[in-house]
């Protein structure tokens, strides 16, 4: 199960996933990247992607990719926001197939 974080997310929420491989947008030089080229790459290594990005489901054809987009809806992109998301979405990864959008809220 490989990861990857959004660069809108704290970095620190890598730290939730445990042991499970998860990368940032930064620490894959693939800062200032657009959305398309992002997931062309994201897709290429890693099974999911993680973002804030309410519209990043909506500007992209997300069935096409294949690595499964996990949407969080925070109050903000703090760590102290997200913290709190962890336990969920490491059960979104359990459950989200390449080519959909989980979508996680309060």
């Amino acid at each position: 199960m490989k990861i990857l974080l959004d660069e809108c997310l704290d970095r620190r929420f890598a730290r939730e996933f445990g042991d499970l491989y998860v990368r940032t947008v930064p620490q894959m030089g693939w800062a200032g990247i657009k959305n398309g080229e992002l997931m062309q790459l994201a897709e290429a290594e890693f099974d999911f992607f993680i973002t804030v990005d309410r519209n990043l489901s909506y500007q992209q054809d997300i069935p096409r990719y294949s690595i499964a987009l996990i949407v969080i809806r925070s109050v903000s992109n703090r760590y102290d926001d997200l913290r709190p998301f962890g336990d969920r979405v490491i059960a979104a990864l359990e459950a989200a197939a390449p080519g959909t959008v989980t979508l996680i809220s309060n």
